[in-house]
């Protein structure tokens, strides 16, 4: 059989090429409908360069991506929270860990949160405790097993996830004494490593955000409406007298678009006042797309988080993970050079 010459190789990738478009075309036309976030502006780049490195958390990023990880303890957790750190050390990402209580108690699992040899000392990493334990540990003045935590576990600091739905919905929850952000100024004052506050699924209203970056925070992280629900979560595991009492309190909250425009107004209001200016916006994020809508329309220094996406695929292997990230990447250098946002 005699080999094809490049031209009709050439001639031969054309012809399947087209073959395909108009196979395809039929098929790209059912239920489309514009995404009417954007200006699509084809004429004023060319294919995008690669991204540009960013300050956050006062460490350099590649991408503004930020991955929350899962806790420790149960049998995929080494392995997902280890893809998830050698990805943010390959693609220069932060990264925050699950709920790290389980450490106060016992180092049993602390390989499956010492993710620091993993990640590397370049990009940021944080703890992470429930606003129960940090009120139970201020109550019992040992502040030090908190900061011994985050010394250990060679993180820039602590994230304190907000959570009142979720302990009055779980069966075995902790009763919260004391207003959150009353706690969180305690804690503030008494340690010097960086502190960011998160809610966990539900979102946070104005005036909540609003004593947020009121205080010296690193960030505040939305975990809005939208992603995964914790409160709903708990409700699963309740008996159905329970589901069907409280079924609708899992629906209360705000989006990640809703928590953007209460920042922008917020920060307008406070000015100088504002002592804390990023945030990271998570909660109900599918997409680039998403993510890179949400960063242009807050105006403070933002990253956005994902979460169950970038875990579905850490648990199936670490090329499924890879393949994933450098697809969102691709995509937020695409959306950089070819959409503006609509006013």
């Amino acid at each position: 059989m005699e080999s094809l010459t490049v031209a009709e190789m050439s001639k031969s990738e054309t012809s399947s090429r087209k073959k395909d478009h108009i196979e395809l075309a039929f098929q790209s036309q059912s239920g489309m409908q514009v995404d009417d976030r954007f200006h699509y502006e084809p004429l004023l780049s060319a294919h995008p360069q690669p991204l540009k490195s960013i300050s956050f958390l006062g460490k350099k990023m590649k991408a503004p991506i930020w991955i929350s990880s899962m806790t420790g303890g149960t049998e995929l957790a080494f392995t997902i929270n280890h893809n998830l750190a050698k990805a943010c050390r390959e693609f220069g990402l932060g990264m925050g860990l699950g709920s790290c209580r389980i450490l106060l108690e016992s180092d049993t699992y602390f390989k499956d949160f010492n993710l620091r040899p993993a990640l590397g000392d370049d990009r940021p990493l944080f703890a992470n405790l429930g606003i129960a334990q940090v009120e139970q540990e201020l109550a019992n003045k040992s502040v030090r097993r908190i900061v011994e935590l985050v010394k250990r576990l060679q993180a820039d600091g602590l994230i304190i996830h907000v959570n009142p739905l979720q302990e009055w919905l779980q069966p075995e929850g902790d009763k919260i004494c004391n207003p959150p952000v009353d706690t969180i100024r305690v804690l503030l004052d008494k340690v010097k490593f960086k502190i960011i506050v998160k809610e966990v699924g539900q979102g946070m209203g104005p005036e909540s955000l609003k004593a947020l970056f009121e205080l010296p925070l690193a960030a505040v992280d939305f975990a809005a409406h939208g992603g995964t629900n914790f409160s709903k979560v708990e409700l699963l595991r309740s008996n159905k007298q329970q589901q069907d009492l409280y079924e609708k309190v899992a629906h209360i909250g705000h989006d990640a678009t809703e928590m953007v425009e209460f920042t922008n107004q917020i920060l307008k209001e406070l000015g100088k006042k504002a002592l804390c200016r990023e945030v990271i916006i998570s909660g109900g994020i599918k997409s680039f797309l998403d993510g890179y809508y949400l960063i242009r329309k807050i105006n403070c220094n933002s990253v956005y988080g994902q979460g169950s996406a970038m875990l579905e695929r850490a648990r199936t292997s670490y090329e499924s993970l890879r393949e994933y990230i450098e697809g969102q990447i691709k995509g937020l250098e695409l959306a950089n050079v070819f959409l503006k946002l609509k006013k």
